[in-house]
């Protein structure tokens, strides 16, 4: 039997917990929930299932050697109903640095990324039809309708 799951999210250790909490909440939303200088709990007002932490990298909640902040290789991504839009909103508005300009993949995603203030990688997208041989490989009611 498995353990019933009540709640899933990423918690990112970061060097600067004010930063990252100003990107996420002026970009893309989230509110705090639970806040000290070592941490805090977003999530989404409108959907409060989305959920994200930030957490001081070098506090003792996390076990001794493993207190270093992320440096790459975390990857969120972030659905949306118009790309575009959103490109247009935090490239062209924000102002936010795109580290992979806007495209459509054959894969079934249209998206581009930019970086939180840790390095996290944030990738916009929107879900697109998959064509070729992609268009296989998903597992039957699973593919995106685009």
């Amino acid at each position: 039997m498995t353990t019933t799951l009540r709640g899933f999210y990423p918690v990112i250790a970061t060097r600067d917990v004010a930063a990252g909490h100003r990107f996420y909440a002026d970009h893309f939303g989230f509110a705090a929930t639970f806040e000290t200088d070592w941490y805090v709990s977003l999530h989404r007002p409108d959907a409060p299932r989305y959920e994200l932490a930030l957490l001081d990298h070098a506090h003792p909640t996390i076990p001794e050697g493993y207190r270093t902040a992320i440096q790459g290789g975390l990857l969120l991504n972030f659905e949306v109903e118009d790309v575009d839009a959103e490109h247009r909103r935090l490239v062209g508005e924000a102002g936010l640095t795109e580290l992979l300009s806007l495209r459509t993949e054959a894969f079934g995603q249209r998206h581009f990324i930019v970086a939180a203030p840790d390095g996290v990688l944030i990738d916009v997208i929107t879900t697109v039809a998959p064509t070729g041989e992609y268009a296989d490989q998903y597992t039957p009611g699973h593919a995106p309708l685009g």
